[in-house]
């Protein structure tokens, strides 16, 4: 059975939400062991243990919280050993053009190096669900289909 991942970092709780809704959405698929953690709980050897891993950040300057920036220039301990697995990220912005869409690169940018397999999504947000503030309706639809997306990928590629 695939065990996936959604590591998140939050401050105003938007982007705990939208880990929520990616798991819930997940959760659907049958054959899926869904995690959700805060990024600072994670070690990076943690994920060693997962067969997908999503991770989701504030944007911040156009980018990624540090915390989850550590956790990823600390990953490199076990570069190539994330190969084949699947990953993905969301992110959460204050405004439109607040820099979601450059976060997520980021995020995927890190995870493509690990040669990780990055599921896209060909209607909506195309690298990653995105929020502007705290989840609406669009975006928790995102989320969840997104989850889906994923899960559903890992056992694919589990299989």
């Amino acid at each position: 059975m695939p065990d996936m991942l959604i590591g998140y970092t939050t401050r105003t709780g938007h982007t705990e939400h939208m880990a929520d809704a990616i798991a819930e959405g997940a959760r659907e698929v049958a054959g899926v062991n869904v995690t959700v953690k805060p990024v600072a709980d994670l070690e990076p050897k943690t994920l060693l243990a997962f067969d997908a891993i999503v991770l989701g950040s504030p944007t911040y300057y156009g980018s990624m919280a540090a915390e989850v920036k550590k956790l990823i220039d600390d990953s490199v301990a076990f570069h190539g050993q994330l190969a084949g697995r699947v990953g993905g990220a969301f992110a959460t912005s204050a405004n439109v053009g607040g820099g979601n869409e450059t976060t997520v690169m980021d995020i995927l940018k890190a995870l493509l190096v690990h040669g990780m397999v990055v599921q896209g999504v060909a209607t909506g947000d195309h690298y990653g669900p995105v929020a502007i503030g705290d989840l609406d309706n669009r975006s928790r639809k995102q989320c969840l289909r997104y989850g889906r997306a994923v899960a559903e990928l890992t056992v694919k590629l589990r299989s």
